[in-house]
């Protein structure tokens, strides 16, 4: 199939031919006939990187009556970085029929945008946010929209968009067209479907939920300590790699790629903590290729849309399944192949069950590179470089007499030898004494790890962990966290947290409970006081984890009598340390603040 037996106009092929593109891909095949044909609703579902953008957006520029200065079509996006891609991909593709497209976002001038809008937009792409502000300034109206597109509609919930998604749909026409495009269907997409559509048509590319078929997916268990050391042979083994490095937090996110700065790695970091002139610094070298490795947060790479991306390592795996879909999404875009590489300690491995089985693939169990795998194909790469090198002919030739002089003693075998160990040398010397990074699972630990901070398992908020952990076990102390749900917390969560910081075993946990904006968990008496002391002030998600006791220890003093589970504020007792929660919620309320602002 072609692009002219979709039905598009004449002007819109023109562009296509421009392009280059001749065979629509599968989502286009089943999205385009259908959208420029019916006036229904449509539920597109299809991996990051397989052309959602024209499946939606060559339809709807075919629609646009560019006689009207009125916005016609609107489709709202999750990031920046997303929505200025679309913008100009719309451009592209309505350069012939001479449709304005506007892209508004935050974290620019608002009048500037007020201003295009009112010198007639026919389309507006828009983050949420950022629309919101501009319905309320009524710098904008969308009673004339006849189309609303809601692109990667998960990735806008999991942000939290929710409230202002249904705030702006109920500013559109009711007689409008919703077309909704999804990399995977949570319960939450489908309730947007079930409330603002009406018996729409869903075409899934493949399995809901499952994943490019061009990408490999590789496991490296490796010990918790050694993460970053393996880190930096995956890199090593892939000499012309230019990827992503998932993070789960923007401290590790900084740190990771601070070090790998210091050790001559091509390699910035993408958080929430960069200003927005930051971000553009960071994505326009990515995008040139300026720099190799862009280490990122999930929140901050979503909407990356770039071509060629060979790897992405997860140096964590994402609590949440559906976000591994969106990190391994970022490569094998457009028909290529890609990597999706991942880091996990020894109590981990039934993660990658768990993830199978969501994502309908298999994974594969690597090996960490040995050193002389490294310094092979470091070498190799070095040869391959000076083999491949243009010669300067009459830039050099001046200096090849003295050149031929200095070599004049040496064999041509001899010459060969040093140069190449003059670039090689680092190599052997950091990994003549290198190890094996490879461990084995911890088969005692294995499924505790993962099993709790299974999103199935999380539905009412706690659980009673197989048993153990009764809420009035004498031998456990219970604790008060000062993050619930709304700060993104779940029993996984928590868990690799504790774990992770005190180097615990997740047996040593008792009940969890995940409340709204508050949770409770329980550990074992003797270690109290070290989840105080190490737990206490650590980071989750960019949010500050404080701890208080809430049940004193069987026959000990300090903490609280009672389990007060029903109070948000638990104020005075015993057995806090430095930082811990301070009375009424303060802390907590500016925690939500901060992940709002973040939209």
């Amino acid at each position: 199939m072609t692009f002219e037996e979709l039905g598009l106009k004449s002007e819109v092929l023109k562009s296509l031919e421009e392009l280059g593109f001749t065979t629509p891909t599968p989502i286009q095949q089943e999205a385009i006939p259908h959208l420029l044909g019916e006036e229904s609703d449509f539920v597109g579902l299809a991996q990051t990187g397989t052309g959602k953008t024209a499946a939606f957006g060559l339809p709807l520029v075919n629609r646009i009556d560019t006689s009207m200065k009125i916005p016609q079509g609107l489709i709202i996006c999750p990031t920046r970085e997303l929505c200025l891609q679309i913008a100009k991909d719309l451009k592209t593709f309505s350069k012939h029929l001479k449709a304005n497209v506007v892209a508004v976002y935050g974290g620019t001038d608002i009048r500037a945008q007020m201003k295009e809008i009112k010198r007639g937009a026919n389309i507006i792409v828009a983050t949420p946010g950022r629309l919101c502000d501009l319905i309320k300034r009524k710098a904008i109206t969308l009673g004339e929209v006849e189309t609303v597109i809601l692109d990667e509609a998960d990735e806008m919930l999991n942000m939290g968009f929710k409230e202002d998604i249904d705030a702006i749909l109920k500013q559109t026409p009711t007689y409008k067209n919703v077309w909704l495009f999804s990399a995977t269907m949570p319960k939450e997409v489908a309730s947007i479907a079930k409330n603002y559509m009406e018996n729409p048509l869903e075409v899934s590319i493949g399995h809901k939920n499952q994943t490019n078929e061009n990408i490999d997916h590789i496991y490296f268990m490796v010990k918790e300590r050694d993460r970053y050391r393996a880190l930096k042979r995956l890199i090593d083994f892939n000499p012309n790699i230019y990827g992503l490095v998932f993070c789960r937090t923007r401290r590790e996110t900084a740190e990771v790629a601070e070090k790998l700065g210091k050790e001559g790695y091509s390699a910035e970091p993408l958080h929430g903590d960069l200003s927005q002139a930051q971000r553009d610094r960071v994505m326009g070298r990515f995008r040139t290729k300026s720099i190799q490795l862009l280490v990122a947060t999930d929140v901050a790479a979503r909407g990356i849309d770039v071509d060629d991306i060979t790897h992405v390592i997860n140096y964590n795996l994402p609590d949440e399944i559906e976000n591994y879909t969106h990190r391994s999404g970022r490569t094998a875009r457009a028909g290529k192949h890609g990597e999706s590489l991942v880091l996990i300690n020894t109590r981990e491995s039934n993660k990658i069950r768990i993830i199978e089985k969501k994502i309908r693939t298999t994974f594969v169990e690597g090996s960490i590179p040995s050193a002389s795998e490294i310094c092979e194909i470091q070498l190799m790469k070095l040869i391959d470089n000076v083999v491949t090198t243009d010669v300067r002919e009459d830039d050099i030739e001046s200096f090849m007499p003295l050149i031929m002089s200095e070599f004049e003693s040496l064999s041509k075998e001899e010459v060969v030898k040093r140069f190449v160990s003059a670039e090689f040398n680092r190599f052997i010397e950091y990994y003549e004494r290198a190890g094996d990074l490879n461990a084995s699972a911890d088969k005692g630990g294995r499924e505790d790890k993962f099993g709790r901070g299974g999103r199935g398992r999380d539905r009412d908020g706690g659980r009673d962990r197989g048993g153990r952990g009764n809420r009035n076990d004498e031998n456990k102390t219970r604790f008060f966290v000062n993050l619930g749900k709304k700060d993104g917390l779940n029993p996984g969560g928590l868990l690799r947290v504790a774990c992770d910081s005190t180097g615990l075993q997740s047996s040593s946990f008792g009940r969890i409970d995940i409340l709204s904006s508050y949770s409770f968990f329980e550990v074992d008496n003797n270690l109290a006081d070290k989840i105080l002391q190490e737990v206490n002030g650590a980071d989750y998600e960019g949010h500050t984890m404080n701890v208080e006791i809430t049940k004193a220890k069987s026959g000990g003093g300090g903490g609280r009598s009672g389990n007060r589970r029903s109070s948000p504020r638990p104020g005075g007792g015993g057995g806090r340390s430095k930082g811990g929660y301070k009375g009424g919620g303060g802390d907590r309320n500016r925690n939500r603040d901060r992940s709002k602002s973040r939209r």
